[in-house]
């Protein structure tokens, strides 16, 4: 792994467990940002950066290792189907910007994470551009986030073959730490598929990324029930650190997972050997605070000092 020096991959490397953020976009639909059709968070740094940089500041808050960039659909060839391609450079500046100084007054080591997926153009799986230009959209992307100050990138929500592998690839190129973020949930007789893919298999994805070298791979974007068959598959097939973020609603409560159900199945996943624990869509700064509290008995059950933002509670 990359940046051994660094305090949170130093954790990695000893064993300990990393808290991750929450879901950053429904936390700011929460909160009353509108977020775009087709690029999701990727229009909030132009339209609402003190909120982003907020919530980003309340994850950190609430326990998070680990913030994560509002870039989940700032390609340039998404941003150019919502018509705001010229906006690229100052959308992702501003989104690491935001990061970083909700990172830097915080008094304490947090690490970024600078996230690339492969969505596409409207949601529409017909609209990807050809596979030269796609790929270069996510080398350009990967290496802005580089420049702006990222710690580690984070190619989230791959779930098939074709297009996943040449983000994760991208991201490769920079030099910096790669955790590759897997999306799948249980199919007939509880096989485990792709989110969106109901014809890849999980196991069919892994086989076609993890030769690419993830420093880490998490199960994230995937149901609760989705997560523990899918760590163990995981380590089937991967050696390294694991984690597990998933989705527990769409923020509006509908549908949600309280607090403590999100830390009482934590516990189950820390046990399974979890390193990187968090949440994806629903998991507000409350949810953080209890799996920081979820992680804290687990590692004092391993023999663990408190780490510094477990003891300030």
């Amino acid at each position: 792994m990359g940046a051994m020096n660094v305090p949170w991959a130093d954790s990695l490397r000893r064993g300990r467990t990393l808290l991750l953020d929450g879901g950053t976009g429904t936390e700011l639909r929460r909160r009353g940002a509108a977020l775009d059709d087709t690029t999701w968070t990727g229009l909030v740094p132009l339209a609402n950066y003190d909120l982003l940089r907020t919530v980003h500041a309340d994850y950190i808050a609430a326990g998070a290792d680990v913030i994560t960039t509002s870039t989940f659909g700032t390609a340039r060839f998404v941003l150019e189907a919502a018509g705001h391609g010229a906006d690229f450079a100052a959308i992702n500046q501003r989104a690491v910007a935001a990061a970083r100084e909700a990172r830097d007054a915080a008094g304490r080591a947090v690490a970024i994470a600078g996230s690339i997926s492969c969505l596409p153009p409207r949601y529409d799986l017909h609209a990807y551009p050809d596979e030269t230009v796609e790929s270069a959209a996510y080398r350009e992307l990967a290496d802005t986030l580089a420049t702006g100050g990222v710690d580690l990138l984070i190619v989230e929500m791959l779930q098939e073959t074709h297009h996943a592998p040449l983000a994760l690839a991208a991201a490769r190129t920079t030099g910096l730490p790669v955790w590759l973020g897997v999306s799948c949930r249980l199919g007939a007789g509880e096989t485990l598929i792709g989110f969106d893919f109901p014809l890849v298999p999980l196991e069919t994805c892994l086989d076609a990324l993890l030769p690419l070298a993830p420093d880490a791979v998490a199960v994230m974007h995937s149901p609760v029930p989705a997560i523990a068959p899918a760590l163990t598959a995981l380590r089937r097939r991967f050696r390294g650190p694991l984690g597990a973020y998933p989705e527990i609603g769409d923020g509006t409560g509908a549908g949600s997972v309280t607090s403590a159900e999100l830390s009482a199945e934590a516990a189950g996943w820390l046990e399974a050997g979890a390193q990187i624990v968090g949440g994806c869509c629903g998991t507000t700064p409350e949810h953080i605070r209890s799996l920081r509290s979820a992680i804290g008995a687990h590692e004092a059950r391993r023999g663990y000092a408190a780490a510094p933002s477990e003891s300030r509670g």
